[in-house]
């Protein structure tokens, strides 16, 4: 896999197929990776933070997200930015789907027991070995019981930049083969995120629809943040930008 760097957060170029590869990779050798997304509010949480930005850095594979880094790529690089829009949503449908398929093993991390509940309702053949709610929890006994489990993967949804704070602060504890954070992507294990007719997907606007749904939590991140985020990849365009092959 390539890379394009945001700020200082290398970003893989590739499409799903090869970061399901990677995970099958670290499965079958049991060589442990650590894997989070990067978009418009990643850029944002990590502009003018250093401290994010190095916990950033200590992931294996970020894996770009969403339309707005999508055309910020095109902007800063040209022909050298992502040639393929990725989200978030679509490469956790395929987790799932690959997971079914390879019997891969999983122990999801966030949201509220509710909706985790609903996830084994929804994917009978998803191997579940289990689930522990991200709004009560005590690490210890978290850790336990993750691995007791022993789960080929470790799904955190806690947002960012908790989940991946955490996700660094505890991977050399945990016997998961593949660590993911997802953020809110837990609601599409669970089938409980809405995101829209296929024509609103392929143009990218996704991010309204969610909008539509969650306005008190979301019109911050998305009608200051979008403009926030085009302004600092301008900025960036004409600053300090430089792009790694």
């Amino acid at each position: 896999m390539s890379n394009l760097k945001f700020i200082d957060s290398t970003i893989f170029i590739a499409g799903i197929s090869k970061i399901m590869e990677s995970i099958n990779d670290s499965i079958v050798n049991k060589n442990k990776k650590c894997i989070t997304y990067f978009n418009a509010n990643s850029f944002n949480l990590n502009y003018n933070n250093p401290k994010l930005t190095k916990i950033f850095n200590q992931f294996d594979i970020i894996h770009p997200d969403g339309i707005g880094v999508y055309l910020a790529s095109r902007f800063l690089c040209g022909k050298k930015g992502f040639t393929k829009r990725v989200t978030g949503s679509d490469l956790y449908i395929q987790l799932i789907e690959f997971a079914t398929i390879n019997n891969w093993s999983f122990f999801i991390f966030g949201d509220t027991d509710a909706t985790l509940k609903r996830i084994s309702e929804l994917h009978p053949k998803l191997k579940l070995v289990g689930i522990y709610d991200g709004f009560n929890y005590n690490n210890d006994d978290l850790i336990s019981a993750i691995n007791n489990s022993n789960p080929d993967i470790l799904i955190v949804g806690l947002g960012s930049p908790k989940q991946e704070d955490w996700i660094i602060n505890y991977k050399n504890y945990i016997n998961a083969k593949v660590i993911i954070a997802v953020g809110d992507g837990i609601k599409i294990f669970a089938g409980t995120k809405k995101r829209g007719p296929k024509i609103i997907q392929k143009i990218g606007l996704e991010w309204f629809v969610r909008f539509l749904y969650e306005p008190k939590r979301l019109w911050k991140r998305y009608f200051i943040g979008i403009p926030l985020f085009i302004f600092r990849v301008i900025k960036f365009k004409f600053s300090n930008y430089k792009n790694t092959k």
